[in-house]
């Protein structure tokens, strides 16, 4: 099998390394990739993810036995659509189904309709509005952008200064563009976070093992949020109770939910959750695989990954089985990241026995360079999650990250 990758960052990295694991599979294209993705054997392709109708083309070119999607934006500009109505195979959701990321009013009111526990909220699109309520009901208080903002839309304000500043830059200064039009408004929750996702298929719903992402820059969740500066699975502070209650409390009416609304999701449901004293609550949802989530995750699945999205397309019921090992990730971003940061460092080199997954990175002549703000992840199982935790950070501690920063802390909450 010939499969085609859309996509550029280390979340696409590791969905194509697993899928060219796959004893079914010769060939995995990556389009447009990056070129450490090359040191695990997956051909780029120069088209951006944006040119829907040259990617096509290609798919039909190559033979392209079936397309995945890794990212959000093509998903919400109809990728999925565009390909079916071009006679190809391709997994993911479709437009109209990708929207319980692209707007988070619709999935409120998905969540609305179908009684699953979320926090409260009001939707404004007017500054004195949004100011008016957030004085009547008080801080803590979380204030998001309705539509993408690459994880970083989302304001915790602990104070009304932080609260009006987050709804000048949303609504006023429209530092999120369109995104920002449109905010809404939660009560805050306090608790562990955790993300669970799963393959979806309509109204069926088959659950992975559950990951811990870091959103914030610094040790100790400080700094301003990102796209997620690491993750680990398993997370031994949440039991397989709680897990179970948001598999049948979340993803199941999540997936009945969006059939009834005559969207039906097919692809991999993401669910942020937060475990409060009334149970899981949901975050948010995204309408495909985490990023850094992916990256420990998959390395736990010891099902074939291209055999289980087969057995998707087909109908059947797959069969996922997943390792007991601890996986962690530790990102490494470029200095000032999320905000201006450095670029064209030299990328370190590590000895062949660690995993790599790149992101932000380019080539010049031989040489992998920083183009980004997350760059790679260093990647490391063990039995235990300190023995996990202790392999990446010594992996980290063998070469020259200057330039560079990344959380020292990624998994220690479960140690504690």
């Amino acid at each position: 099998m010939k499969l085609l990758i859309i996509g550029s960052g280390g979340r696409e990295h590791a969905i194509a390394k697993k899928m060219l694991a796959s004893p079914k599979v010769t060939t995995v294209y990556c389009a447009k990739g990056n070129p450490g993705m090359e040191k695990d054997g997956i051909q780029l392709v120069d088209i951006p993810e944006s040119n829907h109708s040259a990617l096509i083309l290609f798919a039909k070119d190559n033979n392209i036995d079936w397309t995945f999607v890794g990212p959000e934006i093509p998903l919400l500009n109809g990728i999925v659509d565009e390909f079916q109505s071009a006679g190809l195979k391709i997994f993911g959701p479709n437009k109209a189904a990708a929207m319980i990321e692209g707007s988070k009013e619709f999935a409120k009111k998905i969540m609305d309709q179908n009684d699953i526990p979320t926090a409260a909220y009001r939707t404004f699109d007017n500054f004195e509005q949004a100011s008016n309520y957030i004085k009547e009901v008080g801080v803590p208080i979380v204030i998001k952008a309705d539509g993408l903002a690459a994880g970083k839309g989302v304001v915790v304000a602990q104070t009304e200064v932080e609260a009006f500043q987050a709804l000048k830059d949303m609504l006023t200064d429209h530092r999120f563009g369109a995104s920002g039009n449109k905010i809404v408004i939660e009560e805050f929750l306090a608790g562990e976070e955790f993300s669970l996702l799963a393959f979806v298929k309509n109204e069926k719903v088959y659950p992975m093992v559950i990951a811990q992402d870091h959103k914030r820059a610094f040790d100790g969740d400080r700094g301003p949020n990102t796209g997620g500066m690491g993750a680990y699975s398993p997370v031994p502070q949440i039991s397989d109770s709680i897990v179970a209650q948001a598999v049948e409390e979340v993803l199941k009416p999540a997936a009945k939910g969006m059939v009834a609304n005559k969207t039906p999701f097919t692809g991999i449901l993401y669910a942020g959750l937060i475990v409060t004293t009334e149970g899981p609550k949901v975050i948010e949802f995204n309408a495909r695989f985490g990023d850094p989530e992916t990256q420990v995750v998959l390395p736990r699945l010891t099902s074939d990954l291209v055999q289980v999205i087969e057995d998707l397309f087909n109908g059947y019921d797959p069969e996922l089985t997943w390792s007991k090992k601890t996986v962690v990730g530790v990102v490494l971003a470029a200095e000032g990241y999320p905000n201006d940061y450095k670029k064209g460092m030299v990328l370190p080199e590590f000895d062949q026995e660690t995993k790599v997954y790149y992101a932000g990175v380019s080539a010049d002549k031989n040489r992998l360079i920083a183009s980004g703000g997350r760059v790679f992840s260093v990647v490391t199982e063990a039995d235990s999650l300190a023995e996990a935790q202790l392999k990446a950070y010594q992996k980290l501690a063998e070469v020259d990250t200057a330039n560079y920063f990344y959380r020292k802390d990624i998994g220690t909450k479960a140690l504690i």
